[in-house]
């Protein structure tokens, strides 16, 4: 769907930004950084007691800049390129006589190394030495470990040591073990010589044996040319094997691919053995410092913004997201229990353990519609994989009926109303603390009790009566006067709110709305949401006119979704001033559910994967490329006439699929690498029937 003269993959500049903050990240897994940064991060390992915890420091070797000698007598072209297809960042020299090119990356496949190169290249037919500079300001140091030299290894240097402080009293203290090459000062490729590339690796573990295995590993790729090599393969894989464009303005093609980029690159490789998911944050793994980017901690912005995507291409990694909650559910449950209550309460922000280490009491105490967007990722999953696997054994059951207790555990009953009411909680519009009766958090209330009864009805499990009775009584404020839902008891039309709530009823909250009311929502609200919001914001709203079919409406607020991107490399800032968190996975994961399910109009249901397509106005066509849906891979795409779909493969295990078109309710079967096409209509893809 790319038009030759206009690559939306690959991000280019002479320059480099002008703040810091927004050059390019480079991260896997496990490991991340930001381009010419001195710091990196390591997954999970966090330093400080409680409130003060916050990503380790690690100090990077990475951090080297690329320079010419001085007095080469000629003017050096510079290009800064962040190659999306490769997962690879490129700094280049040149002049008339060579070329000299540095590449950065996490590898895709070591998730414990992070590599550069540099090459130089002869240009002209003098055979002098051709020498480029290294500058590295590397230093053995770090405010959150108590790090230590140790015996070089197989040529590398060894750094190690442990954190400082840990989350919890009596906890234990991570162990950072780090061998690296070390950089010379200068590079010369020799007379005889026309072009020569060097490389330099970072390898990180939680022990000496594990980067000493992880090197070892690093150094036989090496050995056979083929370091770098395995990793662009296996990021063309990926692009491969799943992908989101539009037939529309080149800028909306660069923000999808560069979100989506960004989003994946936190991901594990598909099929890696032992990986430990610890949660996304909303900077990434290359942010979360003391007093940066929420201190890497995870939020609802995993469950609620970043979820859904990760689910739609990667299914393996969103049961890793899913094991991360299952994994704190017993600090979940510590803290109901602080607070008085029954069951599972998620932290506002969570680290290691669960517990919750936000700085700030209110938002922890107040802001439990966590809960509701934990159970609902676990409410996706379950309808698109239907692994009653991770349900029965793993420890799903755990988590979704433990957040049923604390739901009934937390309302009280109002006689006067005759409904249940949830009292003194603070909405995602965190204008508003201390509120009652909150729109969005009941409604979250009554879908994750419900689900959690159809759950224990599929598992062979008793459902409590007071789950059904309290989805069926919690209070749900609505105006009939005005026909719309106030955020909570007592909120008057013309108060501002901070950012996307009641408009999250409809997407990405199931929640039946007729489309005026509907309608009024998105109009009501829109006039008094802050501009000074963060980026996801808009991206729901985007999605509410598309439900409406108001492809003007739609297309300036998709518009208006994206508007937070800096250039040249695509990094979103969490506000539109350029505050806020840095490489905001959040508002990317806000902008990408607004294409991938807004535009294509998916929703994942009991029954089956929903469609709706539509274009917002300035799009013409959408293509979804490698969507997992219960083993089967899809490919879906559509222009304003005409709907394809594609089965790529299917797993042994998998259903055969078929389309239902809506309103004929005609079924059309989906054989496996056979392409089935209709005109446009709205419709399903389920479980063959035939």
């Amino acid at each position: 769907m790319a038009d030759a003269r206009e690559d939306p993959t690959i991000f280019t500049a002479h320059s480099p930004p002008s703040d810091p903050r927004f050059w390019a990240t480079v991260t896997n897994a496990y490991l991340g950084t930001r381009v010419y940064q001195d710091t990196l991060h390591v997954n999970g390992v966090y330093n400080g007691a409680l409130g003060a915890t916050h990503r380790a420091i690690l100090p990077s070797p990475l951090n080297v800049q690329l320079e010419a000698p001085v007095g080469t007598g000629e003017q050096l072209t510079t290009t800064f390129v962040l190659d999306t297809n490769t997962g690879s960042f490129l700094h280049t020299l040149e002049d008339s006589r060579f070329r000299a090119s540095q590449r950065i990356y996490a590898h895709r496949t070591l998730p414990h190394l992070l590599a550069f190169s540099v090459s130089i290249t002869r240009l002209a037919t003098e055979s002098g030495p051709i020498t480029v500079l290294l500058q590295s300001a590397f230093s053995p140091e770090s405010p959150d470990l108590d790090l230590h030299l140790g015996p070089d290894f197989q040529g590398a240097r060894y750094l190690y040591g442990r954190t400082l402080t840990p989350e919890q009293p009596g906890g234990s203290q991570q162990e950072v073990h780090m061998l690296w090459t070390p950089v010379p000062p200068a590079l010369t490729l020799g007379e005889s010589e026309e072009d020569r590339t060097w490389e330099f690796l970072t390898v990180v573990g939680s022990s000496q044996a594990e980067a000493r295995a992880c090197l070892e590993e690093a150094l036989q790729l090496q050995a056979r040319g083929a370091l770098y090599t395995a990793h662009a393969q296996a990021w063309a894989q990926l692009w491969e094997a799943c992908g989101l464009d539009v037939v529309g303005p080149l800028p909306l093609r660069q923000a999808l691919r560069g979100a989506l980029y960004y989003l994946l690159s936190a991901l594990p490789e598909p099929g890696v053995p032992g990986y430990v998911c610890h949660g996304l944050s909303p900077g990434g793994l290359s942010n979360g410092s003391r007093e940066e980017c929420y201190w890497g901690h995870v939020f609802w912005d995993q469950d609620l913004w970043m979820f859904p995507n990760v689910l739609m291409f990667q299914p393996e990694a969103a049961r890793a997201l899913l094991q991360y909650r299952i994994r704190t559910l017993g600090g979940a449950l510590d803290n109901a229990r602080n607070l008085g209550y029954q069951g599972a309460k998620f932290a506002w922000e969570s680290a290691s353990s669960g517990l919750e280490v936000c700085p700030e009491d209110v938002y922890g105490t107040q802001e439990i519609h966590i809960n509701g967007a934990v159970v609902l990722a676990f409410q996706l999953y379950y309808y698109s994989t239907q692994d009653l696997q991770l349900f029965q054994e793993a420890g799903g059951w755990d988590v979704v009926s433990a957040v049923a207790e604390f739901w009934c555990s937390r309302v009280e009953w109002c006689p006067a109303e005759g409904k249940y009411h949830l009292k003194g909680v603070m909405p995602p519009d965190e204008y508003h603390s201390g509120v009652n009766n909150s729109v969005y958090t009941n409604v979250l209330v009554r879908n994750s009790l419900l689900f959690a009864a159809a759950l224990a009805q599929d598992l062979g499990q008793p459902v409590p009566g007071q789950w059904l009775a309290v989805a069926d009584k919690i209070k749900v404020p609505f105006d009939l006067k005005q026909n719309f839902h106030p955020e909570f008891d007592g909120y008057e039309p013309g108060e501002e709110v901070k950012q996307a709530d009641v408009v999250l009823l409809g997407y990405p909250v199931p929640f039946s709305l007729n489309p005026q009311v509907r309608r009024n929502n998105l109009e009501i609200y829109e006039a008094v949401t802050s501009p000074q919001g963060p980026a996801m914001t808009w991206s729901m709203f985007a999605v509410g006119w598309m439900e409406l079919k108001d492809p003007r409406r739609a297309w300036g607020l998709l518009e208006r979704s994206f508007a937070n991107i800096t250039e040249p490399f695509k990094v979103w800032t969490e506000n539109a001033d350029g505050s806020g968190a840095v490489n905001f996975l959040t508002g990317m994961g806000g902008f990408l559910q607004a294409v991938l399910f807004g535009v294509t109009g998916f929703r994942i249901t009991r029954a089956g994967v929903t469609f709706d397509p539509m274009c917002p106005a300035g799009v013409s066509g959408v293509c979804v490329s490698g969507i997992s849906y219960q083993g089967n891979k899809l490919h879906f795409s559509f222009s304003e006439d005409l709907v394809t779909v594609q089965i790529s493969t299917r797993a042994p295990w998998a259903p055969p699929l078929e389309v239902e078109l809506w309103p004929s309710q005609a079924r059309l079967p989906l054989p496996l690498g056979h392409t089935v096409s209709f005109p446009r209509s709205a419709g399903r893809i389920q479980r063959s029937l035939l």
